[in-house]
């Protein structure tokens, strides 16, 4: 179901639940899908569309892996220089970069290796154990309603990525509501609209006004109506608007007050194509948030899929790792899954079919 929740933007302090108009029933939109799309031929499973869309990481790495570690090739100093340049190229980043190296290192003294080939398996497994810590499923169970919030750079996906989200706890069999809190942007709240008409969920928005009042809204309007999942956007910002990270802030601290010990979830969206400069933006918005999960988008349009390394290690120990909870690789609604390392590791190493 689809509707508008109009209100007066809401100051911070406590506030009575606004009243709750009624919802308008609104048909379902057709399914989102081509109109040329054969019904009858079968969508790829979940491991090979992954695969599909790290090719371009893939890609970049398979053919310099093909002659690092060829049959034949001995382990030596040339080697471990040639593969830290290509872990580089891959957006690895060079503190990861470095740390696998050790790893490898010690491996090949430990087990006294000789072969590169051999060299190709540690490295997997060296990638996947740095890697798993970010491996966290998250429970929308634990509280109801439960709220995430989600923040963003602008054009990181923060608004498909919500309606993706909504679609699969939908599958999960949980009702979800959602909150057009991205104010800035009419674009942002008519994306929610069809998203919210196609999968049939209440969309609360207002054409102008203060983000931190719609989502104050919706959770109240989420409580009165039983919704199991909160899924509140927010406008897109760069860390150094400094006037919008306090605004943000604001946001955060409106919805502690509407649910105390919300939001139960901090979903920061990064755009795999920033490579490199995901880590910084991990880091800003951890400082003004407290992040506690992160979503890895558009992975099938970029070759920096390493950058999930270098998040990985700059959030290593002794530091908090914050979770990678979901990634996207593709623009199809079911395109976005929990983050596995080990389906990622190996969806990067099938260079066969690269």
């Amino acid at each position: 179901m689809f509707s508008f929740f109009k209100s007066k933007p809401a100051p911070e302090p406590d506030l009575p639940a606004p009243a709750l108009p009624a919802v308008k029933p609104h048909a379902p939109l057709p399914p989102d899908e081509p109109a040329n799309v054969d019904a009858t031929v079968a969508r790829p499973g979940w491991a090979q569309r992954l695969k599909q869309g790290l090719a371009k990481t893939r890609g970049r790495l398979g053919g310099q892996f093909f002659s690092l570690f060829g049959v034949g090739r001995k382990i030596d100093a040339e080697l471990f220089d040639e593969l830290e340049t290509i872990l580089i190229t891959a957006d690895i980043g060079v503190d990861a970069t470095q740390i696998l190296l050790d790893t490898l290192q010690k491996k090949v003294r430990r087990e006294g290796l000789t072969e590169a080939v051999d060299l190709q398996v540690a490295l997997k497994q060296a990638l996947v154990a740095m890697l798993s810590p970010l491996q966290a499923p998250l429970d929308v169970t634990s509280h109801k309603p439960f709220i995430l919030m989600l923040a963003g750079v602008n054009g990181a996906g923060k608004t498909t990525t919500i309606g993706k989200l909504a679609k699969l706890y939908q599958a999960q069999g949980l009702s979800v509501l959602l909150a057009a809190g991205d104010t800035f942007r009419a674009a942002a709240r008519e994306q929610l609209q069809v998203w919210g008409e196609r999968n049939n969920v209440t969309v609360v928005s207002q054409e102008k006004g203060d983000s931190a009042a719609v989502i104050f809204d919706a959770i109240q309007a989420a409580r009165a109506r039983g919704i199991d999942v909160v899924l509140a956007d927010t406008a897109g910002r760069l860390p150094t608007q400094l006037n919008l990270m306090e605004e943000i802030k604001k946001v955060k601290r409106v919805i502690e007050k509407a649910a105390p010990g919300a939001p139960h979830e901090v979903l920061l969206v990064l755009d795999a194509n920033t490579g490199q400069n995901a880590v910084a933006q991990v880091k800003s918005f951890d400082d003004a948030l407290g992040v506690t999960g992160l979503v890895l988008t558009k992975l099938d349009g970029t070759a920096k899929g390493g950058a999930i390394a270098a998040i990985a290690q700059a959030r290593s120990a002794p530091a908090r790792p914050i979770p990678v909870r979901y990634i996207g690789v593709g623009e199809g609604v079911d395109d976005l899954r929990p983050f596995d390392a080990s389906e990622f590791v190996d969806a990067i190493f099938q260079f066969e079919a690269a």
